[in-house]
């Protein structure tokens, strides 16, 4: 995939969120790491639903994992409606990523460019640029 230059990419998980931005070119992308923002991961209307059908000693964890990505997507949709983003890349792993779904805003999937699912936040910026790159 080609990342134009400026676009941003949310690199997202269940506990981690990274904002980067591209200062490369459109073929050879060069990640500019813009921050960890905060987030308020207190929205657990996601986990609500799911703690009716969750049955393992896991749920909390899952709560808490659903509520963070719920808080990126509410995040990165402001940053669409905002007009702070014109084009965006999500890099997820899939569970996080098909979550992240459930939440976009319109104006969110007007500006989004591509999705990469892999979990990749622990990972070099290199790395991520490159999982762009091949997809």
């Amino acid at each position: 995939m080609k990342l134009p230059h400026g676009a941003h990419v949310a690199v997202v998980d269940g506990s981690r969120f990274i904002w980067l931005s591209n200062i490369g070119d459109d073929v050879h992308p060069q990640l500019n790491h813009l921050g960890s923002p905060d987030l308020d991961p207190t929205n657990r209307s996601q986990g609500k639903m799911r703690h009716s059908i969750t049955t393992s000693q896991n749920a909390g964890n899952d709560l808490d994992e659903a509520a963070h990505v719920a808080a990126a997507a509410d995040w990165i949709n402001h940053q669409a409606m905002t007009n702070k983003i014109e084009q965006l890349v999500i890099v997820a792993d899939k569970r996080s990523l098909g979550e992240l779904r459930r939440h976009y805003h319109l104006e969110l999937e007007k500006r989004l460019i591509g999705e990469v699912g892999k979990a990749l936040t622990n990972h070099p910026l290199t790395d991520i640029e490159q999982a762009i790159t091949d997809a």
